[in-house]
């Protein structure tokens, strides 16, 4: 059979030329192949080929003026829209899992049209998935037979959400707040759209009660143990569903200033499953990019139990931790809080352990600027340690911080110029730093040599 394919850029002349030369070249390749008794499988494909772009020549004659052009040739079954019959350009799937071109389904459902053309079912909800697998296998069909397909975005229309959608999004939320079933089956759709379909996250900001719903199976006072401690399934679901929603920089403010929200993620970061409490540390990183955000989840106490969660160590939840620590310490009231919740100490544990020191050793520069840290830093080790990543690592970054940190140290504490006395003579460690480090490295590495200098002369000439 044959069908349509998509439109050609470029004047038909060009084009026609360019079809020509192509069809010259499989021409020739065929009539070598068939003087040397070559008649194999990849011969009689030459051959298809020759004959698509013969179809498309002549189409292409038939065009009297300039702009785009339709042509024909044949295309495999899997790749055309059922609806229009045409090759697809930008393949979706709508909620009963069949596929169709955007721009003819989305005709359809702006006719008023509820069900799925192919097989007559109600769709549950209008929102349509990008069917990359599809859209891959087409491109590289039409690659390897020199057909330009025009990109999606030229010609699709306006993906936003239909009333249907809208329906379909507060019957969630009511579920929410129906049986344990209906809360678990909601979640976990509400969950998968929020990943997939960022218009779908905008949902949440039309509404004041958006959240406050979605929240219901956790705040009520009554279950909100039971069901984090019998449900993980479902506190996870919803938590990974904020985490979504936080990711829209529209939802920031708001999510966060829901109240619930920070005391909910508070309380995920001490139970669920090791996949819940990451995603509550993820969120409260990616709601902390607002500056507001970050004096709001410091009040709140968020930081003990990201703390506590940091010393416990596990793998999956250690970059979430640590990057949400970071960005609140950004704030200086943050800062202290910090420290009084215990961060130096488990931060240099973790560090002593070679556990995400890049990131870690980045939250200990910011601490340093807090004279309580400073002087930890001083009690539970930190001067061996530093000295130990300067001298050792391979990373200019680490270096860097761990001289930042070192140079507020021996500054404020006289005890640590022994040390760093004995390292300089055994290593030369901040020596070689003073002359290959960043420039800011080699600035701390400097100052402290000069203070090194000054003391030994003062020595000298006592």
């Amino acid at each position: 059979m044959m069908a349509k394919t998509g439109v050609f850029d470029g004047g038909p002349a060009a084009r026609a030329a360019e079809l020509k030369r192509e069809l010259q070249r499989l021409v020739m390749t065929i009539v070598d192949r068939e003087d040397e008794g070559d008649d194999d499988v990849s011969s009689v494909g030459t051959i298809d080929r020759a004959i698509e772009k013969m179809c498309v020549l002549k189409e292409l004659k038939k065009c009297k003026g300039g702009g785009g052009l339709k042509v024909t040739f044949a295309c495999p079954e899997e790749f055309r829209c059922p609806i229009s019959k045409e090759l697809m350009r930008d393949p979706v799937i709508v909620a009963t899992g069949q596929t169709y071109d955007r721009p003819f389904i989305q005709r359809w459902l702006k006719e008023g049209h509820r069900t799925c053309p192919q097989t007559q079912q109600v769709l549950s909800h209008t929102l349509l998935v990008p069917n990359l697998l599809v859209r891959e296998m087409i491109s590289q069909w039409c690659k390897t037979r020199g057909i330009q397909l025009p990109d999606p975005v030229q010609y699709s229309n306006e993906d936003g959400l239909t009333e249907a959608d809208r329906e379909y999004f507060l019957s969630l939320l009511n579920k929410m707040s129906s049986t344990l079933s209906d809360q678990k089956e909601a979640a976990k759709e509400l969950r998968c759209l929020t990943k997939r379909i960022p218009s779908f996250r905008q949902l949440f900001g039309e509404s004041l009660y958006a959240i406050p719903q979605l929240l219901t199976p956790l705040s009520q006072p009554q279950t909100q143990s039971d069901n984090c401690d019998t449900h993980p399934d479902l506190q996870e679901d919803v938590i990974t569903t904020l985490l979504n929603l936080s990711i829209h920089d529209n939802n920031k403010k708001f999510v966060a200033e829901t109240p619930m929200v920070i005391s909910l993620l508070m309380d995920a970061l001490r139970s669920g499953t090791i996949e819940t409490r990451s995603n509550a540390a993820a969120a409260l990183f990616t709601l902390s990019a607002l500056d507001s955000n970050k004096a709001l989840i410091g009040k709140s106490g968020a930081l003990k139990p990201l703390i506590e969660l940091l010393e416990e160590g596990h793998p999956l939840a250690m970059k979430d931790v640590a990057s949400a620590i970071f960005n609140l310490c950004i704030i200086h009231e943050n800062r202290a809080r910090a420290v009084r919740d215990g961060a130096v100490r488990v931060i240099l544990e973790k560090i002593l352990n070679g556990v995400h020191i890049d990131e870690l050793l980045a939250i200990l520069a910011i601490l340093s600027s807090n004279p309580t840290a400073v002087e930890e830093m001083g009690e539970f080790g930190g001067v061996p340690c530093l000295l130990g990543i300067i001298r050792n690592s391979t990373c200019a970054r680490n270096k860097e911080n761990g001289i930042a940190i070192l140079h507020t140290i021996c500054f404020s504490d006289r005890n640590t110029w022994k040390a760093i006395r004995e390292e300089e003579n055994k290593y030369q460690t901040i020596s070689q730093l003073a002359k290959n480090g960043t420039s800011r490295a080699k600035r701390k590495a400097s100052g402290i040599l000069e203070r090194l200098n000054r003391a030994v002369n003062l020595t000298h000439t006592a």
